[in-house]
């Protein structure tokens, strides 16, 4: 590897143990009600000396002048608030409205990923699986964190926990009950496990009431969870541009 790509998956990774750390701590200070999954608490086995491996391998890079802390924080800064998960939601919304994007999508994800700009380290082969009103899938990675990072940037903490790795495939209904979503019986639940070689997109099916509205504003409604499969997407009454359509 060059020196190029140890930095950036060298930071990368100091990335994702800083943004570990920074949700563990603010569910410290809130409790079980004060985060939006009350399953989080379970899922989040941090080990109470993170914050010091992290400083330590930000340290020993600065060190070695591979990078600096700037960098770092211009990395994480990419990953949380101008990648994740603001491309994959752009890409689930132009298949809701584009038919024949949507067909590519499934046929051949990689590359119709990349028509829109989205391509890069830990997304260089992916598969999207569509839910549908028989079948609702379910990602999880149970070796490690397996993430497609340039689709939906930094992995929560509760994927790389090793209560979600395990139970999500021992019992997916289970798990997606606790995460507050219902699956009927009817409905097949396929877990998917994903690998440094190949990594999932879940295409959540498309809210009703939602047919006037335009890409932009359906992108808007995807979450990062629903692209992972423990939540389906809604029609938030409380969103800006939902308000407007109902007043009309």
């Amino acid at each position: 590897m060059d020196r190029r790509g140890f930095i950036r998956h060298a930071a990368a990774g100091a990335a994702g143990f800083a943004a570990a750390s920074g949700t563990e701590a603010h569910m410290a200070g809130h409790g079980d009600r004060g985060h939006e999954h009350q399953h989080d608490n379970a899922h989040q086995a941090v080990p109470s000396d993170l914050n010091l491996r992290v400083k330590a391998l930000e340290s020993l890079l600065v060190e070695k002048g591979v990078v600096d802390r700037a960098a770092l924080d211009t990395i994480v800064d990419l990953y949380e608030t101008k990648i994740g998960p603001r491309n994959g939601a752009r890409v689930v919304a132009r298949a809701w409205v584009n038919p024949a994007y949507r067909r590519r999508l499934l046929t051949n994800a990689t590359a119709a990923i990349a028509e829109l700009g989205y391509e890069g380290g830990q997304g260089e082969d992916m598969v999207v699986l569509e839910n549908t009103p028989r079948v609702h899938n379910l990602v999880v990675c149970t070796l490690c964190s397996c993430y497609p990072w340039p689709i939906l940037g930094l992995p929560p903490v509760w994927y790389k926990s090793a209560p979600y790795r395990s139970r999500a495939v021992i019992d997916p209904r289970g798990v997606l009950r606790e995460f507050g979503l219902e699956i009927a019986d009817e409905v097949e639940v396929r877990v998917w496990d994903s690998t440094a070689e190949l990594r999932y997109l879940v295409l959540p099916e498309r809210p009703p009431g939602t047919e006037h509205m335009t890409e932009e504003e359906l992108a808007a409604l995807v979450t990062r969870d629903s692209m992972i499969g423990v939540a389906k997407v809604t029609a938030r009454p409380n969103a800006p541009f939902v308000q407007q359509r109902l007043a009309r």
